[in-house]
């Protein structure tokens, strides 16, 4: 599990036999990626209209988890307090 100032942006399964990982996401981003994707899903066990979880399977590439990593960080941190966001002073 990886978090921003104590906010949850990522989660990786530790079963080898399962590779799953699972971020925030836009509600509307969200519903695409699980239309176009069928090894993307709404998130196991989250809030299923903001969270994703991406396995493999046809068309995952690793820019598009590189992207949807990035997204699900950027999502965590624009919520944060002015002071608790990367970079504050």
């Amino acid at each position: 599990m990886s978090a921003a100032a104590g906010k949850v942006f990522l989660i990786v399964t530790d079963d080898p036999d399962e590779q799953i990982i699972t971020v925030k996401c836009d509600p509307e981003h969200a519903r695409a990626h699980v239309r176009g994707y069928a090894s993307i899903t709404p998130g196991r066990y989250l809030d299923k209209r903001h969270w994703i979880s991406l396995g493999p399977g046809p068309g995952i590439t690793e820019r598009l988890i590189t992207d949807a990593v990035e997204n699900s960080y950027d999502l965590v941190a624009e919520r944060l307090p002015r002071r608790d966001r990367p970079g504050a002073r």
